[in-house]
């Protein structure tokens, strides 16, 4: 079975395999716990490879099926364009949310990255 996208896009990779990269980060994103994130740098970082960049782009096109609502930006910003479905799932999961007040305009809460954020060695 393929995997998909953020936006719901099926994987349309060879008899539904996966570029090596591709496996590799959306296998650390299978292994965030519910509840906390890490951020697309923090991927590349613990797979000693790639950059931010290339996770989101993996994440992009192939990480519909895996948690991708747990790798984020560093600035704890929510996915534009999926902020209401990450939400819901941040909401779920517990995981720790900046409320934005009225001043911020769009209401939008952020990730409280200090809180959130796993460095993928401590247990959970």
């Amino acid at each position: 079975m393929g995997r998909t996208g953020a936006s719901g896009a099926e994987d349309s990779g060879a008899a539904g395999e996966l570029p090596p990269y591709a496996e590799a980060v959306l296998d650390v994103a299978d292994r965030i716990p519910p509840g906390r994130v890490m951020t697309y740098g923090d991927v590349a970082e613990w797979l000693g490879e790639g950059g931010p960049r290339q996770v989101g782009r993996v994440m992009a096109l192939y990480g519909g099926s895996a948690p991708w609502w747990r790798v984020v930006r560093a600035d704890g910003t929510l996915l534009p364009g999926h902020e209401l479905r990450a939400l819901g799932h941040y909401r779920d999961e517990g995981t720790p949310l900046r409320e934005r007040g009225p001043a911020a305009g769009d209401h939008v809460p952020r990730i409280d990255m200090r809180r959130a954020r796993w460095d993928g060695t401590e247990a959970e």
